[in-house]
């Protein structure tokens, strides 16, 4: 039951993702999660060094800021750093994740989701059957929706660590 929260990678931030294993992999799509994994939840800041990562990925990648915010948010990130955006995503449930394969004309396994919630982004890339990407979240502010599902992963972690599966801190690709 608590494998669908088990991510398939697991690293510190979006700048220490080996990119290198996903081309080889096949990957050519990249679902970045927003809040807390490439800006601060409930903020707009737009990073130049996060810009630069992405501009460098885009060599690669498609790029797309895969949210379950709204457009209004998610615009002004998608705007700044010349990405298309999936919004009200529903993560975790399907509907947007088979929305973007058959709209970009991808399979399964050509597409990573990238995010700090164990909850949305890993299970719902699970759910799907594409490559999922756990980061830390980058402050411990959250959007108020996001409280229970961080008490929530708080056990799923606890379970992975007794398991040892998944350590806070230890990361893995």
């Amino acid at each position: 039951m608590f494998k669908r929260f088990l991510p398939d990678m697991y690293s510190e931030s979006i700048f220490t993702i080996n990119y290198k294993k996903l081309k080889k992999k096949g990957i050519k799509c990249l679902l970045l999660d927003l809040d807390n994994t490439i800006s601060p939840a409930k903020e707009v800041v737009l990073y130049e060094e996060t810009k630069k990562l992405i501009d460098k990925l885009k060599k690669d990648f498609k790029i797309i800021i895969f949210s379950n915010n709204f457009p209004k948010r998610i615009g002004k990130f998608g705007d700044y750093y010349s990405v298309d955006i999936a919004c009200v995503s529903l993560k975790p449930l399907s509907y947007k994740y088979r929305y973007i394969l058959r709209k970009y004309k991808y399979n399964k396994n050509e597409v990573a989701a990238i995010g700090d919630q164990l909850i949305t982004d890993i299970q719902g890339g699970n759910n799907i059957g594409i490559t999922t990407i756990l980061v830390n979240p980058m402050t411990e502010i959250d959007e108020t929706e996001t409280w229970l599902n961080r008490r929530i992963e708080d056990r799923i972690f606890k379970y992975f660590d007794k398991k040892d599966w998944l350590k806070k801190g230890r990361y893995y690709d």
